[in-house]
């Protein structure tokens, strides 16, 4: 997903929205990156099996939870959308105000974001995605590590994440901001291959 676009030119939304349907991709700041093919079954099983558990646990509550891809547009201030410079597409996400939602996807900072690294994806999730997050105002956001078995969470104060809380992939974790979601992790890490 990593690979930027090489035109180098500055996009928004109204760009991304007539680029052919086949092919995904994110803005960062106007940078377009090309999304890699489909992830492998493992990430897909940790994401589903997140939005499962986040989906049951929100039940009858206001807030809702999302599984990729849905596209999450990121305001600087509040332009219009086709002018909007960063369109993501998180692993699993909470939206709990129902006026951020829109036939488009999520339009503002959901609260909570899940992103499932890979290889190819890491480097981007920890430095760009959570550069953006952070100045977007996501209040919640966290990594999940597949391979290491390890849950990296970044919580807002004060309008900056600061230093991450690492977790091992075992027991349950509680989401801090939405406590009424607790992810369960020992049958989920059970099912990953050994060389995962």
């Amino acid at each position: 997903m990593a690979l930027a676009l090489k035109d180098r030119q500055q996009h928004n939304y109204g760009d991304y929205l007539q680029w052919p349907e086949d092919m995904r991709y994110e803005l960062i700041d106007g940078d377009a990156y090309l999304m890699s093919p489909a992830p492998d079954l493992p990430h897909q099983d940790v994401a589903g099996e997140i939005y499962f558990q986040a989906r049951q646990a929100l039940q009858g509550k206001p807030c809702r939870a999302f599984i990729a891809p849905v596209d999450v547009r990121l305001p600087k201030r509040n332009e219009a959308d086709e002018l909007i410079d960063s369109v993501v597409q998180p692993d699993v996400l909470v939206v709990c105000d129902s006026d951020k939602l829109d036939r488009r996807g999520v339009r503002g900072a959901p609260d909570w974001i899940v992103e499932v690294l890979s290889p190819s994806t890491a480097s981007h999730d920890h430095i760009n995605k959570r550069d953006l997050y952070q100045r977007a105002g996501v209040r919640e956001y966290w990594l999940v590590h597949p391979v290491d078995r390890i849950l990296t969470v970044y919580r807002l104060h004060n309008g900056e994440y600061g230093k991450p809380e690492l977790y091992p992939l075992e027991g349950e974790t509680r989401v801090g901001i939405l406590p009424e979601i607790v992810i369960a992790w020992d049958e989920l890490v059970a099912r990953l291959p050994n060389d995962y």
